[in-house]
């Protein structure tokens, strides 16, 4: 594509997806406050706009948002279903559009650049919305712009069940009266660290010169500036389904050492996990494989509730090894396998984890991301091969 070709993106986000999938099982929770999450100490996964007139969102504690809002149904969720919803979406999306990203698992952008010489963009994208909703009975939301950021933006403006255009050159128009959460990676922190700045809204950030944006915030600040001039040069990362993600380790001795063999079990599914996390995936079926010394091979699996949980796989690895490991004899080699993998966000899976583990994992990836994998390690791993720790043998089919 040339770059003084004019793109169209269309974003695709299905309008409470999790509370919506719950109502079209059950009617009778149309209309009343719903909240699809963990136990007492969990977190919201999701919410009904009802409840968020109350101030409930997602990922706040469970006890909070019952506060707020104690009149709310609560729903612990089935990720079964979600997960068989989004891959009915996907495959609709599939058969219409020869170019989309999967962002997550309710969460969709598609190419349409050059369809105008055809077909309207705009009206093509809603005649794929009205499919989406007549095949699967649940409510979407569409935005359309020259790329991917303001098409994102236009689509949380059009919510509930409705649509947005941002014809070329109003991008500035559109954006300039919003208050600068409303820009895609400006979070919670940044956006009171802009406020305590005077910047409330996104056309006085668009006026900060681009020097002190970069000095201030260093590479995140020179992209903050960007997206309040409505510019996003993104790509689009066209959709594949990956169905596992995979490690194993050879020993350089044959070992009995069972205490030796967990901890290195341990370390393998810490990396997956983070790697599922970054990978916004979730997985429903953990495999322990096992090779004894005179090359036997052994393996188990283990269909769980979809989670990317350091706590709930490593739970699940050590039982599985537990089961497969009777010989007593000399081991080689041990792998672990994750797969039955869907699209989704980490925090939205939480239904049983509590806002203190929440917010350790997502301690524990920011380290990562910034130091690597063998920056911040549990206590039993250390001193463990670096190599278990390495990017390889990662997503397969």
């Amino acid at each position: 594509m040339k770059e003084n070709t004019i793109r169209s993106i269309i974003h695709l986000d299905m309008d409470t997806f999790f509370v919506s999938v719950e109502r079209l099982l059950d009617s009778s929770l149309n209309g009343r406050p719903v909240i699809v999450g963990g136990g007492h100490r969990g977190v919201v996964a999701a919410c009904s706009y009802e409840t968020r007139v109350h101030g409930v969102h997602s990922a706040m504690p469970m006890k909070s948002a019952l506060q707020l809002c104690p009149e709310a149904i609560v729903i612990p969720g089935d990720m079964q279903n979600y997960s068989y919803y989004s891959k009915m979406i996907t495959e609709i999306i599939k058969s219409e559009s020869p170019i989309f990203e999967k962002a997550s698992v309710d969460e969709f952008y598609l190419d349409v650049s050059g369809m105008d010489k055809y077909f309207g963009c705009y009206q093509w994208g809603k005649e794929l919305r009205k499919k989406i909703i007549k095949e699967s009975g649940l409510p979407i939301s569409m935005g359309l712009s020259q790329n991917k950021m303001v098409s994102k933006v236009a689509t949380g403006e059009a919510k509930p069940n409705n649509t947005k255009q941002i014809l070329p050159g109003t991008e500035i128009e559109f954006l300039d009266p919003m208050p600068v959460h409303k820009i895609p990676m400006i979070g919670k922190k940044t956006s009171e660290l802009l406020r305590s700045m005077g910047v409330k809204r996104v056309e006085t950030l668009r006026q900060i010169p681009r020097q002190l944006m970069e000095h201030t915030f260093g590479k995140n600040g020179i992209l903050m500036w960007q997206r309040a001039q409505g510019i996003d040069n993104t790509p689009i990362t066209p959709y594949t389904e990956q169905k596992s993600i995979s490690t194993e380790s050879t020993f350089h001795d044959d070992s009995m050492d069972v205490k030796q063999m967990k901890a290195i079990l341990v370390a393998m599914i810490e990396k997956l996990a983070h790697k599922l996390r970054d990978q916004n995936r979730l997985t429903s079926i953990i495999s322990i494989k096992i090779r004894y010394s005179n090359f036997d091979t052994e393996s188990k699996q283990k269909r769980i509730s979809y989670t990317a949980s350091d706590k709930s796989l490593i739970r699940f690895g050590k039982e599985l090894f537990d089961q497969l490991y009777t010989r007593r004899m000399m081991i080689r080699l041990i792998g672990v396998r994750l797969s039955g993998l869907v699209h989704g966000n980490y925090q939205i899976n939480l239904f049983d984890d509590t806002e203190e583990y929440i917010q350790l994992y997502q301690a524990l990836d920011k380290i990562r991301h910034k130091h690597g994998l063998e920056s911040i390690v549990r206590g039993n791993t250390v001193g463990l091969d670096k190599r278990l720790r390495r990017d390889e043998n990662w997503f397969g089919v």
